[in-house]
């Protein structure tokens, strides 16, 4: 069985082609090899993080300076929400003032083993009551420790 002419310069064209992709990532190796190296000290520098500003966390709930939580409870996030990680109860108060019916916020939920961080929820918020945090270490050894409540009152700074 004889070999062509063309087979035989296809096998070496193919040979030469090869060495050349070869030393082509030879050499980006050789680059990154000599570059500095970068490493994140993770635990140690927790407080010089740099977040950029759309960084997604943990969604939490803004207070105002009464740390009364600024959420109506409409429900416009739950509704929003693909997965239905957010569950909100509300109660119903007679304001003093006007007579009229409230409604006040009484428990918000969010599961945050089933949050897809879309950020329809936070970008849909009538009253701007609910962002995201910077927290983003999620590690628990339960999956219901990952519901978190968010209403809870939170501790005066002073």
């Amino acid at each position: 069985m004889k070999i062509t002419h063309m087979k035989k310069t296809n096998y070496i064209n193919s040979i030469f082609e090869g060495v050349y992709r070869l030393s082509q990532g030879m050499y980006i190796t050789m680059l990154n090899m000599l570059r500095p190296k970068v490493t994140e000290q993770y635990p140690e520098n927790r407080g010089k993080l740099q977040y950029p500003e759309r960084f997604r966390g943990v969604l939490e709930l803004y207070h105002n300076e009464k740390n009364e939580p600024l959420c109506i409870g409409c429900g416009i996030c739950k509704n929003n929400c693909p997965n239905g990680t957010i569950q909100i109860t509300y109660k119903t108060k007679t304001d003093e003032v006007t007579g009229k019916e409230k409604r006040v916020l009484d428990n918000y939920f969010y599961d945050l083993g089933s949050c897809i961080f879309c950020s329809r929820c936070t970008q849909t918020c009538p009253c701007d009551g609910i962002g995201w945090s910077n927290n983003f270490e999620h590690s628990v050894f339960t999956r219901s420790k990952l519901i978190k409540q968010l209403n809870k009152q939170k501790k005066n700074d002073s």
